[in-house]
This record gives C-alpha cells, sequence and structure tokens, in this order.
C-alpha cells in the first residue's frame, strides 16, 4: 500500500520496487533501483524518510522517525536485513545492516559498515566508517577487511538483480 499522510504523498522512483503487501507512507522518497520488500512498513509521518539509490530494504522492516527531531535517511546501495527495525536514524553509503537489528533515534552509522544480527544500536551511537558493530548494546569491534567490504558490494547487487524478477 502506498499513500499519503495529510499532504505528504511518498515519491518512488519508476525503477525501484515496492511489494504489493509492504507499506509506504507520507514523507518518503525512494531513490532509484531500490527495493521494499514484503511485508515492510516505511512509515513518514511525523517526519521525512530519505532511501537512496539502490538499497534494498528486506522483507518485515520497519522504518520510522521521530517527530520533529530525527528522521530517517539511508543512503546508497544499503542492504537492510530481515526483519530490522530503523527509528530516527542515519546509514551512510554502502552498509549492511544485520537481520533483526535495532537502530534507535540519532544512531548514525558510517559508510561501509556491518552491524550484526540481532544488534542494538542505542540513542545517539555514532558508527565510525568500515566498522563491524556487534551486541547488545552494540559496541564497535574492528575495521572491517577488504572481503568483508567486497560482501557489502554483493549483497546490495544481489538484491538489485533480484527485483528485475518480480
Amino acid at each position: 500500500m502506498i499513500s499519503k499522510f495529510e499532504d505528504k504523498f511518498p515519491v518512488i522512483h519508476p525503477t525501484a520496487f515496492v511489494a504489493e503487501n509492504s507499506t509506504v507512507i507520507g514523507d518518503v522518497e525512494i531513490g532509484e533501483d531500490s527495493s521494499i520488500w514484503f511485508g515492510s512498513v516505511v512509515r513518514g509521518d511525523v517526519n521525512y524518510i530519505r532511501i537512496g539509490e539502490r538499497t534494498n530494504i528486506q522483507d518485515n522492516c520497519v522504518i520510522h522517525v521521530s517527530g520533529g527531531t530525527h528522521p530517517t535517511v539511508l543512503g546508497n546501495e544499503i542492504t537492510v536485513g530481515h526483519r530490522v527495525l530503523l527509528h530516527g536514524c542515519t546509514v551512510d553509503d554502502r552498509c549492511l545492516i544485520g537481520m533483526g537489528a535495532i537502530l534507535m533515534d540519532g544512531v548514525h552509522v558510517g559508510e561501509e559498515c556491518l552491524v550484526g544480527a540481532g544488534s542494538l544500536l542505542t540513542p545517539g551511537t555514532i558508527v565510525p566508517p568500515r566498522s563491524l558493530v556487534i551486541g547488545s548494546p552494540a559496541r564497535v569491534k574492528r575495521e572491517l577487511t577488504a572481503e568483508e567490504i567486497e560482501f557489502l558490494d554483493r549483497s546490495w547487487r544481489n538484491y538489485t538483480e533480484l527485483k528485475l524478477r518480480y
């Protein structure tokens, strides 16, 4: 379902994929070749949501905002794993957010980061670029290897190609 909230209607690039049973509401922009998969909710009601190019939001994710204080801004070439909750946060380009992770208000994940499955990033957490962050509460464990950064690239590419089959 794609619907407006008050006077704001989502702006979705024509090459983006939005699954039939996902929900996109309000002040939301979805970039070129991005995808919103089955059962996900992207709700830009009390603030805005921006999703860059070639970013995939996998099944059963929730993306929301905090009124007046924290929009949600996702860069380009990001993989957001199944059942992730993003709330009033910023994720820079070429990151992977592992399945079931939770990112709360004011979190900022730098470019080329890997957030481990099930991790909880508490309000205001700042993650430096090219970091592996895991745990609950999440902590930076180390810098990513060249192989891990290549994996981030393969992940978003796989979903950019998969959407073409739907």
